[in-house]
Parts: structure tokens; C-alpha cells; sequence
């Protein structure tokens, strides 16, 4: 994906991003389901207990974490092209996420001070239910997760729900940082979506970026779903969804 956005945005700026420590995900984890998955004891979410994928398993959050920070330092929007968050429960893997990101980048900002309240906007066809797991476990008051994904599965609800859009972000008011996971899965030709257009899916993006630059909101986007072979189509609307952030953000390329 990023080799796909670099032909499209050359002068992107990419970030190695360091790994979060297990105390970090410890912060929206028990800690012997996060040791014993890294230690290649527990199974991950993919179902396995390689010790190469539990190697990598800190990286994607790490990314998360850090496209938050630079979004808060530069009040704008950053990328982490990875995923595999929202099925991540306290305590288990699941629907190939092992640890949630998203829980983890907020609980580690709220807990470091860097933000007093944290927004989360789940745009994948799926419900993040090991996200309210955590929230239910971890007392969520400070993190704003308001739900899409069991709400929104049908082609006739999408013209509604491009108008319901903006109106559902007003409930990142008061957010030091908005968390989006930008899901390509509601595509209307995924063999596990089906309800939004490839142009709908744009304008999906477009409602949220217009509204997050408009209001100084910084935001953090990541990857989610995507299941359509070739894998091209896939990288297509991942694609999308950098042209219309660079459409707010970086008008003039």
C-alpha cells in the first residue's frame, strides 16, 4: 500500500515507527494474554503462535501510536498504513487483530498526559467489539467510539448515512485527537461488505477529513478490511482515501 501511495504522493514522508513496550500494552491488555502471545504461548490472531508474528505484533500498534503523536505536535493528519485493531479484546485475539491499536494508542496518550480525551471513528464494515471490551474493562469515559458497523450494512442506507456523517462527528467535539480507521471492506463488491460505492467511499473520507481540518482536529488514520481480489482493487480504494487527504491537507501537492 505504501509503494501504491508513494507513486501517487512522492514526497510523502515516511516515519519508522518504534515498537510499543509491553507495559504500553499492558495499558489496554492483560498482561499474560500480551506476554504469553509474545512469547509464542497464547495463539495470536491469526490463530498461530509463530514467534516471528509475535515479533511483529508490536509494530502496528507502534505505528498507531506514533501517526497520533504527530498528528497532536502538528495539529493535522498522519497515516499508519497497517491494521489489524478493532477484534483485539482485553484479554483475546481474534478475526486476525491481536493487539488493538487503537486501544492501546489512546490509553497510552490519556495515560501520558498528551490527551485528556480521545475520539475513535471505526469505519469498517465489522463492529470493533473487542474495542468496547476494552473500554468496558479499562473504563472508557475519556474515549468517544460512537458505532457504524452494526448500524450501516445496506446500499440503501448509504445516501443516509453520508448525510447522518457530519452530525456523527460532532461527537469528536472537545477531542484532542480523532482516531480513524478507514475501512475498505463497506465496498459494495467486497465478499464481506456491501453497502457503499467506490465514489460514496471517497465522499465518506471526504466528510471526514473536511471536518477534522476545518476544526483543527488533529487525526490518525489507518487501514482496515479489504477483502475484493486482485489485491489491486483493494489498493484502490486505500488510494482514495490518501487523494482525499491530500485533497484537504496538501492541496497544492
Amino acid at each position: 500500500v505504501v509503494e501504491s501511495w508513494l507513486a501517487i504522493a512522492p514526497r510523502l514522508k515516511l516515519i519508522e515507527p518504534p515498537p510499543v513496550t509491553i507495559e504500553q500494552l499492558c495499558l489496554a491488555h492483560d498482561r499474560v494474554f500480551v506476554t504469553g502471545v509474545l512469547a509464542g504461548r497464547l495463539r495470536n490472531g491469526f490463530g498461530n503462535t509463530s514467534r516471528e508474528v509475535a515479533a511483529s505484533l508490536p509494530y502496528p500498534s507502534g505505528a498507531m501510536l506514533a501517526a497520533a503523536r504527530a498528528a497532536i505536535a502538528g495539529r493535522t493528519a498522519t497515516i499508519a498504513p497497517c491494521s489489524g485493531f478493532h477484534h483485539a479484546r482485553f484479554a483475546a485475539a481474534g478475526g486476525f487483530c491481536t493487539f488493538n491499536g487503537l486501544m492501546v494508542t489512546a490509553r497510552v496518550l490519556l495515560t501520558e498526559g498528551v490527551a485528556h480525551r480521545v475520539g475513535i471513528l471505526d469505519a469498517d464494515m465489522h463492529y470493533g467489539d473487542g474495542t468496547d471490551d476494552i473500554l468496558e474493562r479499562t473504563g472508557g469515559t475519556q474515549v468517544e467510539h460512537p458505532p457504524i458497523g452494526p448500524n450501516y450494512t445496506d446500499p440503501t442506507q448509504a445516501e443516509g448515512f453520508l448525510e447522518r456523517l457530519p452530525l456523527m462527528l460532532r461527537r469528536f467535539e472537545g477531542c484532542d485527537v480523532l482516531l480513524y480507521q478507514a475501512g475498505a471492506d463497506p465496498h459494495i463488491d467486497d465478499p464481506l461488505g456491501g453497502w457503499l460505492t467506490s465514489e460514496q467511499l471517497a465522499q465518506r473520507d471526504r466528510i471526514v477529513f473536511e471536518h477534522c481540518a476545518s476544526r483543527r482536529l488533529p487525526v490518525a488514520w489507518n487501514l482496515a478490511g479489504g477483502y475484493q481480489e486482485p489485491l489491486r482493487k483493494v489498493l484502490d480504494i486505500h488510494d482514495h482515501t490518501l487523494r482525499e487527504c491530500l485533497r484537504v491537507y496538501d492541496p497544492d501537492g
